[in-house]
């Protein structure tokens, strides 16, 4: 379309208009302009002045053209491979943990890695392709503009939006097929991938086990009767030390974890128990004239001034590692939360608000300490289903 008469930019009607001088459409101008007038009332705002506005192809479909466009798809076409492989990978590869040397180790160690690479790479697919895009088929312009300052006005974003819409015509992007169609594919996906990483692990129902679900039991819980002993870990998982009430001097702490003698020979078991992010426990053996104050239902829980707390943070489930003798407090160092060990481990700073799980102990009659029963709350931060406060 030919360019507005003069007319349109004078400041007065009836007058002849000056050349330096502009008038601004007003919104019913603006709505009657097609696009090339308002790209050519947007360059004259913005003081552009295009030096050379010429096609990258200014013959359709040559096959310089139909080669460049295969380049282009072909970038989009690896965004939207790699991005079903990410979708793929993350549901369906093997992710629990495999000790070294095991079988399956392999395939655990290369979950994350694939994962990365494959969502790296689908990442990079689109930006090459939108990157190939404009530097093959986009229309090579040179242009040289003055900078302003200030809030662009309603005919600057209007004119600023039909550049873009012009660039994209001349680009031939609603012919070039195969580019549309791979870049919907590659942002399709890699959309859904996105998705799949936010929210994939809600897909899993933690309460398909009813009572027996794993955020509601640990591995302390009895299995037909059998006692669950407290017992050290050196690092040797074949190496179990089992507890007994006097090996702990007054003032002191240590972690415990779940052993059951029927899991003896079972190496994989007693790692999986020592690795299993409920399992560690505090066991706090408190000076002898230290006052105790014992949370109301859980009056029998200790063992003379043996204690045994969880040691998962019920604030963010850190490890609450670090226990001070002389104010007989549980420090949580990742938030700096305290809990008073001589007071059913209830929170006296920081940011945690509830006590930490306490675990029921006793002497068998060798003098080993084992678990009574399960932790009868949940341990660690708090969920939406938890029923204890």
């Amino acid at each position: 379309m030919s360019a507005p008469p003069e007319s349109q930019y004078s400041d007065k009607a009836g007058t002849q208009p000056d050349s330096n001088e502009l008038h601004i459409p007003s919104d019913a101008e603006l709505a009657e302009m097609s696009t090339d007038d308002l790209v050519r009332l947007g360059n004259r705002i913005d003081d552009i002045e295009i030096v050379s506005d010429r096609p990258r192809f200014p013959v359709p479909g040559t096959r310089a053209e139909k080669r460049a466009e295969r380049q282009v798809a072909g970038w989009f076409i690896l965004a939207a491979v790699m991005g079903l492989a990410f979708i793929v990978i993350f549901i369906a590869w093997p992710w629990e943990y495999v000790s070294p040397g095991q079988e399956g180790d392999l395939l655990y160690a290369l979950y994350t890695p694939m994962i990365g690479a494959t969502l790296g790479l689908s990442v990079l697919g689109v930006g090459m392709g939108v990157i190939a895009y404009s530097k093959k088929l986009l229309p090579e312009d040179l242009a040289i503009q003055q900078r302003h300052d200030g809030r662009s006005s309603e005919v600057d974003r209007r004119t600023a939006a039909a550049r873009l819409v012009q660039t994209g015509q001349q680009s031939g992007l609603a012919r070039r097929k195969l580019i549309f169609r791979s870049l919907g594919a590659a942002g399709g996906v890699l959309t859904a991938g996105i998705a799949v990483a936010a929210f994939g692990g809600l897909v899993k129902n933690p309460w398909k086990e009813g009572d027996e679900s794993p955020l509601l039991v640990t591995d302390w819980r009895s299995t037909n009767g059998e006692r669950v002993y407290l017992r050290k870990f050196n690092g040797d998982p074949e190496d179990v030390v089992l507890v007994r009430a006097g090996d702990l001097e007054p003032g002191s702490m240590e972690t415990v974890f779940p052993f059951k003698e029927s899991d003896r020979n079972n190496l994989e078991k007693i790692a999986e128990e020592v690795r299993s992010a409920d399992s560690p426990v505090m066991l706090i053996r408190l000076r002898p004239n230290v006052t105790v104050i014992k949370r109301a239902g859980q009056e029998d829980f200790n063992y003379g001034s043996l204690f045994a707390y969880s040691k998962i943070c019920s604030h963010m489930g850190c490890p609450t590692s670090l226990y001070e003798d002389q104010t007989n407090r549980i420090l949580c160092p990742c938030h700096q939360s305290q809990f008073q060990a001589n007071e059913y481990a209830r929170p006296v700073f920081g940011p945690a608000a509830r006590p930490l799980a306490q675990l029921p102990i006793a002497v068998d009659d060798q003098g080993y300490l084992y678990a009574r029963s399960d932790f009868i709350e949940p341990v660690g931060p708090g969920f939406w289903e938890r029923r204890s406060s």
